[in-house]
Parts: structure tokens; C-alpha cells; sequence
């Protein structure tokens, strides 16, 4: 039995990570201060006497005896981040800080949960791991797309100046049960807009590409990576299966039975107009990974979430 920190535990990703550590028999610490968190993603895990839950904000240190940590604190969509984006970068920076930190004290492994933000808009396609990117520095999204690159440096820097043991996960576009239902995500504002019978918003022509990987098989990539030796990525956790935003509009439409139409509006400042992995690197160090469930598969068990929110 391992004892395991997962920040951000409460969240969409965190709950599922969560759940699985504590199937394969871990003491999970849950660590979450509730920005996006929510008690009801990790409320069936509560009675596992393996299971603590702590309020708490990770840009203040923390102190437990772990062997591993996961540092998925930080809100993930452009509607939470914007909200307050001098704690979104503090959140990233200071977060990975203290985590890196406790790591360091008590010579736990830390995966650190970044981002295919760190890509920026991209001018390479699709995007493999040793692309630096192009990013605005300035922009209304450089408080996570920053916060995130910088937190891969200061990853970087403990693992060289003081040979702590880290591990770098590039997520792209997630989705699956527990997405938070108002967090301007495409596929839960689709989904919700849908069984609303209300009009879908699409940004621009719809035309911009997206790459959606189901939570479970992104939950699956965390844990092979964390148990890797000698290797600390970054490693791209994704679906390399590109679709428009309208054919998601589409498929969204068709597998709920809405009568919603499907509207367009401005593309937002900075809105990527590519976004797929490449995954030849985690395939080939993640034990042959790649995603199992295909976006169809995902999109009806995310429906039927949804349906029954309350």
C-alpha cells in the first residue's frame, strides 16, 4: 500500500484518479480548496477508511509523509481560470513550488499535471512533445498557459538541481462524468445546451479541430506514467482522433435527440485553431497506451451523467 496525494482530488480528473488509486488498494489524500472542486465527485468515497479528504489551497505549503504525489490543482477552462487570473498563475507556480517542495522532503515521485496549452496556437501539426510552442505571454489565457510552462520549468529544475523524481503529462481535451456543468467546456456546454433544447454555440465556423480523450483512459495514462523508471517526460496524454467543433455540434445533437439548432458566434481572443497529439512517445513509453473509448462511447456515458445531474 502506497500512501498517495492527489491535489485538486476533488475535481473532474482528480475525483476519477481518486477512485481508481484507492480500487488498486492506496491511502489516497485528497487535497482540494473547491474553486472547481466539488464534495459530490469524491461524497461515494468518503466511507473508505483509506480515504482523507483536506481542505486546503496549494499555494500554501502542505505537510504529509507520501511516496507519491499527483498536482492537478489549478481550474482547467477558460471560464474558471479568467475568473481570477493572478490565483490561476499563483495557483500553477506556487502550487508546483510547494508540491516539488514536499516531494523533495520526503523523496516521493510527483507527476505534475500540465497541459497542451503549453503548445499555444499552434504552428505545428499535429503536436509532438519536443515543439516549444507558440504562445501569447500577454494574453487573457497566459495566466494558465504561462502558469503551466512555468511549472514544468520549476519540475525540471528540482529534478536536475536536486534529483527529485518527477514525471510531465501534457493532457489534452478531457472529457467524461464529473465534468463541471457550467465550466465553458465544449463538450458539457454542447451536451447541456442539447438536453435543454436550447441553441448550440458554436465559436467561429466551427471548422477549428479538437482531439477528445475520455477521462478513464487519461486516468489510465497518469498511473503507467507515474509507475515509469528513468523517464520524466513531458509525455502528450490524448486522442489523437481529430473532429471540428461542428461535428461534435452534430454528433452531440444526434446521439441526445434535441431539436437544438446550432448557432455560431465570434471566435474568442487566442481560441487555438488546431489541437491533436501526437502519441507515438507514450505509446512507446507508457507500456503501448492509447485511448480505448472513441468519442461516440464517451459522448453516451457523458449524456447519461448529465441527465441524471441534480
Amino acid at each position: 500500500m502506497k500512501r498517495i496525494l492527489v491535489t485538486g482530488g476533488a475535481g473532474f480528473v482528480g475525483s476519477h484518479l481518486c477512485e481508481r488509486l484507492l480500487n488498486e488498494g492506496n491511502e489516497v489524500i485528497c487535497l482540494d480548496n473547491y474553486f472547481t472542486g466539488e464534495k459530490r465527485n469524491i461524497a461515494h468515497l468518503l466511507d473508505n477508511p483509506y480515504f482523507e479528504l483536506v481542505r486546503h489551497d496549494v499555494t500554501m505549503p502542505y505537510f504529509a509523509e507520501v511516496d507519491e504525489i499527483y498536482n492537478l490543482a489549478c481550474p482547467a477552462s477558460p471560464i474558471h481560470y479568467q475568473f481570477n487570473a493572478i490565483k490561476t498563475i499563483k495557483t500553477s507556480v506556487m502550487g508546483a513550488i510547494n508540491m516539488l517542495g514536499l516531494a523533495k522532503r520526503t523523496k516521493a515521485k510527483i507527476l505534475q499535471a500540465s497541459t497542451s496549452e503549453v503548445y499555444g496556437d499552434p504552428k505545428v501539426h499535429p503536436q509532438k512533445e519536443d515543439y516549444w510552442g507558440h504562445v501569447n505571454p500577454i494574453g487573457i489565457r497566459s495566466c494558465y498557459d504561462e502558469g503551466k510552462r512555468c511549472a514544468e520549468t520549476l519540475f525540471n529544475d528540482y529534478h536536475r538541481q536536486n534529483g527529485v523524481d518527477i514525471k510531465i503529462i501534457r493532457i489534452f481535451n478531457t472529457y467524461g462524468p464529473r465534468m463541471h456543468p457550467n465550466d465553458g467546456r465544449v463538450v458539457s456546454n454542447f451536451i447541456i445546451q442539447a438536453l435543454n433544447g436550447e441553441d448550440i454555440t458554436v465559436y467561429g465556423d466551427g471548422s477549428q479541430t479538437r482531439s477528445f480523450q475520455y477521462v478513464d483512459d487519461l486516468v489510465e495514462a497518469m498511473v503507467r506514467m507515474m509507475a515509469t523508471e528513468n523517464f520524466t517526460g513531458p509525455v502528450n496524454t490524448g486522442n489523437p482522433n481529430e473532429f471540428t467543433i461542428l461535428e461534435l455540434a452534430q454528433k452531440v445533437i444526434k446521439l441526445t435527440g434535441s431539436t437544438s439548432k446550432i448557432i455560431y458566434k465570434p471566435l474568442p481572443s487566442d481560441d487555438p485553431t488546431q489541437r491533436q497529439p501526437d502519441i507515438t512517445l507514450a505509446k512507446e513509453k507508457l507500456g503501448g497506451w492509447e485511448p480505448k473509448i472513441q468519442l461516440e462511447e464517451g459522448l453516451i456515458k457523458t449524456i447519461e451523467y448529465f441527465k441524471n445531474f441534480k
